[in-house]
Formats: structure tokens, sequence, C-alpha cells
């Protein structure tokens, strides 16, 4: 995946594209888990509400590292190509039987999207500050892989998965 990084003007930019690619990722794990809980598909409740939580704690650490950089109410410009950041899961790539696999596959891809993004932005900037802290960020982002590496080896990969034993009939 080739990733066209952002043209940003100034380190209060960068952290306020960053921050709101971190909080628009814990909301929509949020979002994600409430779809399920209401499934009843608690296994991945749990499993959307932890990435709800590791996004929110890497939002305020954003927020943390930016300090008097970022300037509040301030537009960043956003780059990314389809409705949602780099590291928001697609709507509809969620189902109601997702097993845990899957789900966390999908957080997988995001993590590493968002890694991408990051690195992307730590090559191309000619801002030595912008690249030190979105290098750092890509670093954070790795390491958000590597967790759910380290979590997908609890369930086996599957076929067919969500194939719904039950789909709706519609009448016309």
């Amino acid at each position: 995946m080739t990733v066209k990084p952002p043209q940003l003007n100034s380190v209060a930019e960068f952290f306020a594209q960053a921050l709101a690619i971190e909080t628009e990722a814990s909301e929509r794990y949020g979002l994600l888990a409430d779809q399920m809980e209401v499934h009843n598909n608690r296994e991945i409740t749990a499993i959307f509400r932890k990435m709800a939580n590791i996004e929110a704690k890497h939002r305020d650490e954003i927020r943390r590292r930016a300090g008097d950089a970022l300037v509040e109410g301030r537009p960043a410009s956003f780059t990314w190509l389809g409705p949602d950041g780099p590291e928001a899961i697609d709507l509809e790539a969620v189902h109601y039987l997702m097993t845990p696999y899957r789900a966390l596959m999908l957080a997988r891809y995001n993590e590493e999207r968002a890694a991408k993004y990051f690195e992307a932005i730590a090559q191309a900037t000619t801002d030595p500050e912008i690249a030190v802290f979105a290098a750092e960020l890509a670093r954070d982002e790795h390491e958000h892989v590597a967790w759910v590496d380290k979590w997908l080896e609890q369930y086996p990969a599957e076929d067919n998965a969500e194939e719904d034993p039950d789909p709706p009939v519609y009448s016309e």
C-alpha cells in the first residue's frame, strides 16, 4: 500500500491531524463495540472496547506530547482519501457474527495503515521536528500491531466464519 503523505506546514498542524486520527479511531472502536453488544457478541465487544481504550490513551498521549504546539480549534489539513482516517475500521467490514480472529485482523490492518501513514509523513517532511514526532507515532502504531499479533495467537484463522445461517428475507 502506497501512502501519499500530507503537506503539513507546522508542528501544530501535524499534532492536530494526529489527534484527529486517534480520536476517530477511539470513537469508531467504541461504536463498533456498542454494535456488537446489541448483537450479544460479547467476545468482539470486549476486543473493540480494549482497542477503543488503547486508542483513547494514545489520543491523550498525543495531546500531552503536543503541549504548546497544539492550538485548540485550529483546523488541520486532513488528507486521507476516503471518508475515514487511516486508523478507522470501515463500518461495512463489520458483521454481527464476526469472529475474534476477523475483528483482530481488521484492527491489525488499521494499525499497520496508521504506522505507514506516519512513516510517510516522517520521510516526506522537510521539518525535522515533524519528522521526529511522526517517526515516534509510527513506532507507537507498530507496537499496537505487535499487541494485536500477540492477541491473534489465541484465535485460529477460519474460512467463511461469518456466513449468516439465517439471512434476512425481503418481501415486496
